[in-house]
C-alpha cells in the first residue's frame, strides 16, 4: 500500500514538473519574443551580454528556444536524482521569467502610450 501511495506522489509531481517545464520554456520564448521588438524600435537594449551580439540576428530565437529546452533536459534529468531540488529550482526560475516578461510586457506598453 505504502508503495502505491509513494508512486501516486512521484506520479503527481512528475505531471507538475512537466508543466513548470512547459512554461519555463513557454516564458524564455515570450522574453526573447518581447526583448527582440523593444530592441529593434530601440526601447530597450538586451541585458544579457553574451546574447546583446545576437539579437539583431535571426539566430537570436533559435539561441533562446534551444538554451530553453537544453535547460529544461538538464532540470528533467536532475528531477530524477533529486526531485525537491529540481522542483524548487524550476518554480524559482519560472517566478524569476514571469518577472521578466512582466516587466518587459509593462516597458512595451508605457513606451506604445
Amino acid at each position: 500500500m505504502n508503495n502505491v501511495k509513494i508512486s501516486r506522489i512521484y506520479f503527481a509531481l512528475s505531471y507538475q514538473m512537466r508543466i513548470l517545464l512547459g512554461m519555463l520554456i513557454a516564458l524564455v520564448v515570450a522574453d526573447g519574443l518581447i526583448s527582440k521588438l523593444l530592441v529593434k524600435h530601440g526601447f530597450a537594449r538586451e541585458g544579457n551580454p553574451f546574447l546583446q551580439y545576437w539579437i539583431g540576428e535571426d539566430v537570436f530565437l533559435v539561441i533562446k528556444l534551444l538554451c530553453a529546452v537544453l535547460a529544461g533536459l538538464v532540470l528533467r534529468n536532475m528531477y530524477k536524482r533529486n526531485p525537491k531540488l529540481s522542483f524548487i529550482s524550476t518554480v524559482c526560475f519560472v517566478i524569476f521569467y514571469t518577472l521578466i516578461v512582466a516587466w518587459s510586457l509593462y516597458i512595451f506598453f508605457v513606451t506604445q502610450m
